[in-house]
C-alpha cells in the first residue's frame, strides 16, 4: 500500500507543528520552504487539517497555524484514515465496480483485506509524539540557525 502525497504532507505537517515549542505559531510558507513543497498543495492541506480539528487556524497579523491538541493525541491511524480516499487495494473491494470474474470465489480478497487492517492497526499504536522524540534532531534540520 502506498500513501497518497495529501497524506505525506499530513503528517509532515503535524510533525512540523509538534516540533515546534508548545503554541507557536507556524505559517504555510514557513513549513513549505523546509520542506520544499509547493505552497498550494500544503495550502489545501492545512485547510483539511483544519477541518479535521488537528490543527487551528490564528487568522490576522502575526497570524499563523499550530495543533489544536497535543500531539500525543493525534492517533496516526485517524489521520490517515481521515486523508485517504481510497483504501480499496484491488477492484473487487468496490462493490458498484467490480468485473473480476473470480470475485465470487476468490480468496485472495479476504487475505488482503487482512493485510489493510493490519496495516491500519500497527498506524494506530502511533501518534504524532512518537514521531517528535527527537525533537533537537528534527529542529536543526526543520529550523536551522540563521547564518547571519
Amino acid at each position: 500500500m502506498r500513501l497518497t502525497l495529501y497524506t505525506d504532507y499530513s503528517l509532515r505537517v503535524l510533525i512540523f507543528l509538534a516540533a515546534k515549542p508548545v503554541g507557536e505559531l507556524s505559517t504555510v510558507a514557513e513549513i513549505s520552504g523546509s520542506f520544499v513543497i509547493s505552497k498550494n498543495h500544503l495550502t489545501k492541506v492545512v485547510h483539511e487539517l483544519g477541518k479535521a480539528d488537528f490543527i487551528e487556524t490564528v487568522r490576522g497579523r502575526g497570524g499563523g497555524i499550530r495543533l489544536k491538541v497535543r500531539p500525543e493525541h493525534i492517533n496516526v491511524g485517524s489521520v490517515v484514515r481521515k486523508t485517504e480516499d481510497d483504501f480499496q487495494l484491488v477492484e473487487c473491494f468496490n462493490r458498484e465496480s467490480n468485473q473480476c470474474i473470480l470475485a465470487p470465489v476468490c480468496q485472495l480478497k479476504g487475505v488482503l483485506q487482512e493485510a489493510l487492517q493490519a496495516y491500519l492497526a500497527v498506524l494506530d499504536r502511533y501518534t504524532i509524539a512518537d514521531f517528535v522524540q527527537n525533537k533537537d534532531e528534527i529542529r536543526m534540520l526543520l529550523f536551522p540557525p540563521s547564518l547571519s
